[in-house]
């Protein structure tokens, strides 16, 4: 057994220190050390995007980023939407368009177009197809989650 190391890790603006193996992922220690299980694991190898979470401002799979990579950044989890026990204009829109089934894949969905919207609050279908390109989902279709993403841009677009 490999000696554990320890992490500095900023998530959902809170400091953590953590003990893991030099191997570990960062979906691991979210979901396993810090019990942030909103993120989930899908295909655990960054094919399906339920993963996914924001690292410094950019998507990425949990699944393959070791958490050693991520000390010292910025990481953002679905639990970290939500403010004041108000959820996330794009979380209240995927429930507007009923743009989830079994759920499963939402919170990475969710998480990408987050990204997408922080950096372009203004996008088109192509360029909200092409965010969240990276995620599957095998339930719903795409329609009604590209539609909450851009209901949300025009609510968030309102807010500005």
């Amino acid at each position: 057994m490999s000696e554990k190391i320890s992490l500095q890790l900023k998530v959902n603006g809170r400091d953590y220190t953590v003990r893991v193996a030099p191997n570990a992922r960062l979906l691991d220690v979210l979901r396993d050390e810090l019990m942030l299980t909103g993120t989930k694991e899908g295909c655990g190898i960054g094919e399906c995007g339920a993963c996914t979470v924001i690292m410094d401002g950019q998507a990425v799979n949990s699944c393959l980023v070791l958490a050693a990579a991520a000390e010292g950044k910025e990481i953002i989890t679905i639990e970290g939407l939500e403010q004041d026990g108000r959820l996330h204009p794009l979380q209240e829109a995927f429930i507007k368009h009923n743009a989830l089934q079994c759920g499963f894949c939402t919170p990475g969905m969710i998480m990408s177009a987050k990204a997408l919207l922080d950096k372009n609050p203004h996008p088109t279908r192509a360029a909200i197809r092409a965010a969240i390109a990276g995620n599957l989902c095998r339930c719903t279709g795409y329609e009604q989650i590209v539609a909450a993403i851009e209901d949300a841009a025009t609510h968030m677009a309102g807010r500005e």
